[in-house]
């Protein structure tokens, strides 16, 4: 029976909830199957094994509309169940038009936060169609499907009540393209990994602490990027090439790397790095990681000595979002279908070229800029921003 049929049509709403066991909705739906009732709608939730399960029924033909109650009510009562039943007409109303996921973070998720998010979905015009979990360790995630208002004003209400409360808020549309492949593009120093790969090789050279103090002052967005990288490299020049070695075998994964990628490459995403850092490193974690793609600037090496230099075409700020805008185009997906993830001022034209930029334990500009923002040390809450369940990841694992 189509929508328009049921429109008019006199239906029951039948509750069941109490203790979880095997065979409840079977059983239900067999007591009700006695009466020839066409089944409009579903929904079943299990919270720390507690049912609710409704189901909108089309009413009894006849006068055994009594009857189905009480034998409804019987059956539950069998069970130590407890049952109610709402006469009404036709299904749910329909929802509103701009459909979105906002999915929340929190370590912990208080109540205060999540009514605060409640609240300012309803005063954008929103209504919340539904509620669900994500995941439960390292952080609570949960999702709500929220009709009524547009995406985009919705992310903006919501960016405000995030940065107040100190949660973590992205906000989607709702679609198919969801679930379309995807391309996801990061940066490397402290957001794939947790070090700043040119310190790496400062400290090598005994120069770290000033160089540290450049990288800071850049990722900030006080100095031009391109400067102050020549600046740094050149506190390099003659270190020995042995030392990319050394440095490779000290750079540090960001927790929740690895299950990130791994997840990401057996959904049949596409994923890759762009980086100020050096090709010396990143070509190593492609390898490692089994990544797409990978981009960064390459450390000058003659007669076995770092020169101070680089060579080629230079990564930027600028730089990173043309690369996404090559990686997509030679992935074959739509600018619109990426992911960016980044920490630092030279990540922000990446992060808005994107269809959803993260902003990842980043800087205070850049948490501002971008579409969404994850404060949580754990690379791999990222999948819950795409809609993925912790429980699915695990699963993925096993297999």
């Amino acid at each position: 029976m189509s929508a328009s049929q049921t429109s008019d049509v006199p239906t029951l709403l039948v509750k069941i909830f109490g203790k979880d066991r095997p065979g409840i909705t079977a059983g239900l739906f067999d007591t009700l199957a006695a009466y020839s009732v066409d089944v409009v709608d579903i929904e079943q939730v299990v919270t720390r094994g507690r049912i609710v399960l409704c189901a909108l029924v089309t009413k009894p033909a006849g006068n055994t509309d009594g009857e189905l109650r009480a034998t409804v009510h019987s059956w539950a009562e069998s069970l130590k169940l407890q049952a109610e039943i709402l006469s009404g007409t036709g299904d749910n109303r329909p929802r509103g038009s701009g459909r979105s996921h906002v999915t929340v973070l929190g370590n912990p998720l208080t109540a205060e936060s999540t009514a605060a998010i409640a609240a300012r979905i309803t005063a954008t015009g929103g209504n919340i169609d539904r509620v669900f979990r994500l995941a439960k360790y390292p952080v609570t995630a949960v999702e709500f499907a929220v009709s009524g208002t547009e995406t985009e004003p919705l992310r903006t209400a919501l960016a405000t009540a995030a940065a107040q409360i100190g949660v973590d808020v992205a906000v989607v549309s709702a679609g198919l393209h969801r679930r379309a492949q995807r391309l996801v593009v990061m940066d490397v120093d402290s957001t794939l990994i947790q070090d700043e790969v040119i310190e790496l090789f400062a400290a090598h050279a005994g120069c770290e602490a000033e160089v540290a103090e450049v990288t800071e002052r850049a990722m900030r967005g006080e100095l031009d990027f391109e400067q102050s990288l020549h600046a740094r490299v050149a506190l390099l020049a003659g270190l020995d090439a042995s030392v990319v070695d050394k440095v490779r075998s000290e750079v540090r994964l960001t927790p929740g790397a690895r299950t990130l990628i791994r997840t990401l490459k057996r959904l049949g995403y596409q994923v890759g790095v762009v980086s100020g850092g050096f090709t010396q490193v990143t070509d190593d974690l492609r390898e490692r990681l089994g990544l797409d793609f990978a981009s960064a600037n390459t450390l000058e090496i003659v007669d076995g000595k770092l020169t101070g230099k680089v060579v080629g075409e230079i990564v930027d700020r600028a730089g990173k979002a043309r690369l996404l805008r090559r990686f997509a185009a030679e992935a074959g997906v739509p600018l619109a279908q990426t992911v960016a993830i980044g920490d630092g001022a030279n990540d922000l034209d990446m992060l808005n070229a994107a269809g959803l930029g993260v902003a990842f334990c980043a800087k205070p500009v850049v948490r501002e800029a971008a579409h969404t923002a994850v404060n949580v040390p754990f690379l791999d809450a990222v999948l819950y921003l795409l809609g993925i369940t912790r429980e699915e990841v695990e699963a993925a694992d096993l297999a």
